[in-house]
């Protein structure tokens, strides 16, 4: 990990590890944690990887999970602090290794994993494909590679995929791939979460790193789980300088009382934070609604988006027309006032006014406008006040 450090190369573990040899007290807990100091001083500067292929108990968890992304094998690979035998003892639960801590678990449920294959050779070739994606290194520039798909190439599908219905569900993968490279679409953590999709693809052959709301699941509402997961990603991409993508299709933050008790005003702050921080290029296109804080969130102008551009279908206001005229009129000429409000904020034409949207464009042309804006922002130089490191709201 050292001499990775030191020759800007990425590093990929490869677990299967019963825990720290109790024969061998505290000498291997300290060999422990020289591994995790060499994992925290390895983050934002070298890639880093880990594929649990076999248990990982104890402390041998923590290196995963300070690495950017880890991988889990079905069926074979367990992750957990405790093991079942210390939990039966503890709180008298019987329990599974499968159940306490398998693949399904963490790549659904808890999010520690982004990712799980059916054996051991699919897990190799995806960590190659991923590596394919990433920079050697914080200093390496993003990859590129020739590609046969035209950046000027207009899709016609494009101008048809949202619905009529402002309420009606459409597939947000599908937009991705139609507008990315040849359709490859590496997808980060689809299992957990999957109201936000997070993933690398590229544009005229350059890396690109792509944030976008899901409207199949829970609307495009942001949750607790979709903030910490987009804000992750985010950080990771503007730590190794790839250029950032955002598509908005957001009503708004989750409301009930489960997403407040858990914390989704620290939480979606997390997602400010990110974005704000992000020095990278920051492209966003609003395909349908942008709604209340959630628009502010989504890489807005006003978190120093560098290109900002709506659909025609794109609606950005504080909250939906029936919502808005409930609060403001109280129900009186309920359907004329939603009509009237409709007829104001259901476009992109106020915000376009006001400069918060740089251009309304025809979704056919979307791939065409993105590449030429990450041609343009390739030689984007913006730095941050100085200061030993943020606080970001953990």
């Amino acid at each position: 990990m050292d001499k990775a450090m030191l020759v800007g190369a990425p590093v990929i573990g490869l677990n299967d590890s019963g825990g720290a040899r109790i024969q061998e007290g505290v000498d291997s807990l300290g060999g422990y944690a020289e591994v995790f100091q060499r994992n925290v001083n390895a983050s934002g500067v070298v890639p880093q990887l880990s594929l649990i292929m076999g248990p990982c108990a104890g402390g041998a968890v923590y290196s995963p999970a300070i690495t950017d992304f880890t991988f889990m094998v079905e069926n074979s690979s367990y992750m957990f602090v405790t093991g079942p035998d210390v939990v039966k003892t503890v709180t008298h639960e019987t329990v599974t290794s499968e159940f306490l801590g398998g693949a399904k678990v963490h790549t659904s449920r808890s999010g520690v994993a982004h990712n799980s294959y059916s054996n051991d050779f699919d897990a190799l070739q995806q960590t190659r494909r991923l590596f394919s994606f990433l920079p050697l290194s914080n200093t390496a520039g993003v990859p590129r590679r020739s590609t046969y798909d035209d950046p000027e190439r207009a899709d016609a599908m494009l101008d048809t995929i949202v619905p009529l219905d402002p309420n009606a569900a459409y597939d947000m993968r599908v937009v991705i791939s139609r507008l990315v490279d040849e359709g490859d679409f590496f997808e980060i953590a689809p299992k957990f979460a999957p109201n936000i999709l997070v993933g690398f693809a590229r544009f005229n052959g350059r890396t690109v790193g792509v944030v976008a709301n899901q409207p199949k699941d829970l609307a495009g509402c942001l949750d607790n789980n979709a903030s910490v997961k987009g804000a992750r990603f985010v950080r990771f991409c503007d730590a190794f300088n790839i250029p950032l993508l955002t598509l908005v299709d957001v009503p708004g933050f989750l409301p009930g009382t489960d997403q407040e008790h858990n914390g989704i005003i620290r939480n979606g702050a997390k997602l400010i934070y990110a974005y704000a921080e992000a020095t990278v290029p920051k492209v966003t296109v609003i395909t349908r609604k942008a709604y209340g804080g959630a628009y502010d969130v989504m890489s807005s102008k006003h978190l120093r988006g560098d290109a900002n551009f709506a659909w025609p279908t794109g609606e950005i206001a504080v909250m939906g027309a029936s919502g808005a005229v409930q609060i403001i009129f109280r129900g009186k000429n309920a359907e004329a006032e939603t009509n009237n409000y409709e007829r104001t904020f259901a476009n992109p034409l106020r915000a376009a006014q006001r400069g918060f949207v740089d251009q309304i464009i025809e979704p056919r042309t979307t791939r065409s406008v993105i590449c030429n804006e990450f041609e343009i922002l390739s030689s984007k130089k913006l730095d941050n006040p100085w200061k030993k490191h943020g606080n970001i709201p953990l």
